[in-house]
């Protein structure tokens, strides 16, 4: 597949990639400041009545908080390096949320002590750990959701619980002197199915009405992420995934809507990004190999994680042009693991050289902030936001 840059960049916005590029080494990561202020913008006019939480682990570059923050976003922390990064770089406290299910004791009372009061749950042990911790905070339960099949990177089974476990944590929240305050849920990253989203809507509203026999009133829906990046398969804009959310939620709450929290990541930074890569081998298996194996300088540890299972297919770029031949895809470092696309072949020019280079288009989310420490002594992934 040959990718046209004039389907994800303007013309100024590809020859500002191209000029800061040409003075940096590779690899590394750019991100279009511009882009993300474009893609926070019009999010909010599209889900007007919407809180938006930014999940800082899509991206943490502090470009990126400090530009958020001062459009007005809020954010979702998953862990205390999150919270203390956020808090000094001088977001309130009072604009964050921990969505996490997983944390230690210690963890929720620095949430607590810093002043965050919104936590997600999804079993006991952890809401007892809130209420020691954190006393009268804000409870939302996290809801299993169905869409494994139709989300590129599932998020559901680990993380969740079935309705009448729900239930029960509500009620108990309510003896811990806990505010049971709403409903969370997540369809599963990148997820192409927008009717995924009805069918936790309509969980939802299940439990919205059933904890009214324990004198619960809930709140809040929070709707996690799951709007899409612009990636090899097609999607729908994201004007047409808030008009049907917005009628499924009409569907089931009528006009009375509960407050809204949405909690975006990829859609907001992914398609501002691109990974700057150089080739760094070609070589055949055999004489009569028929396929090319192309090795680049970034690799599932350094940055493409989310190609496991090639679950996602990035627009991939050369300034090569002529003949093409399919071709396998690896990273530079010595596990095998670290082949990024095999059965998924993409097509490169037969006359791509060791040294050129190759560009990754609609890498702002989910590449920076998964790259490792040293995995075979290279360092973490470089951004840099422009």
């Amino acid at each position: 597949m040959r990718v046209n840059v004039n389907d994800f960049f303007s013309e100024k916005e590809w020859n500002q990639i191209m000029s800061f590029s040409d003075q940096l080494e590779t690899p590394f990561q750019l991100v279009l400041e511009d882009i993300v202020r474009q893609k926070y913008i019009e999010l909010c006019e599209n889900i007007p009545f919407a809180k938006i939480y930014y999940a800082v682990k899509a991206n943490p570059a502090s470009e990126i908080i400090t530009l958020l923050n001062t459009l007005g976003s809020n954010f979702d922390v998953a862990s205390v390096y999150e919270l203390r990064k956020l808090l000094s770089l001088g977001v309130k406290a009072e604009r964050l949320s921990c969505g996490n299910t997983i944390k230690k004791t210690a963890d929720i009372k620095e949430f607590y002590d810093a002043g965050i009061r919104l936590f997600v749950t999804d079993s006991e042990s952890d809401l007892r750990n809130i209420a020691k911790a954190a006393p009268g905070s804000k409870i939302f339960v996290r809801l299993l959701t169905e869409g494994l099949m139709t989300a590129d990177w599932p998020l559901s089974r680990k993380f969740g619980c079935n309705p009448d476990m729900a239930y029960d944590l509500l009620v108990l929240a309510k003896k811990l002197d806990l505010d049971p305050y709403g409903i969370s849920f997540h369809v599963g990253s990148q997820q192409r199915d927008i009717a995924a989203w009805d069918n936790a809507i309509a969980k939802v509203k299940y439990l919205f009405d059933w904890v009214t026999e324990e004198d619960i009133k809930l709140k809040c829906i929070n709707m996690g992420g799951g709007f899409p990046a612009h990636y090899i398969e097609k999607t729908n804009s994201i004007d047409v995934y808030a008009k049907e959310i917005t009628r499924y939620l009409q569907e089931d709450f009528g006009d009375d809507l509960p407050e809204i929290i949405v909690e975006p990541g990829r859609s907001l930074v992914a398609d501002a990004g691109v990974l700057v890569t150089e080739t760094v081998l070609i070589a055949r298996k055999s004489r009569t190999a028929l396929e090319r194996w192309v090795y680049t300088d970034v690799g599932k540890f350094n940055g493409m994680m989310e190609t496991l299972n090639e679950s996602i297919k990035y627009p991939l770029y050369t300034t090569k042009k002529g003949l093409a031949e399919k071709c396998i895809l690896a990273g530079p470092t010595c596990d095998s693991v670290d082949t990024l696309y095999e059965d998924y072949q993409y097509e490169l020019p037969l006359n791509l050289a060791i040294g050129d280079r190759l560009y990754w288009l609609s890498t702002g989310a989910y590449t920076s902030s998964y790259s490792a420490v040293e995995f075979n002594g290279f360092p973490p992934l470089k951004t840099y936001v422009i």
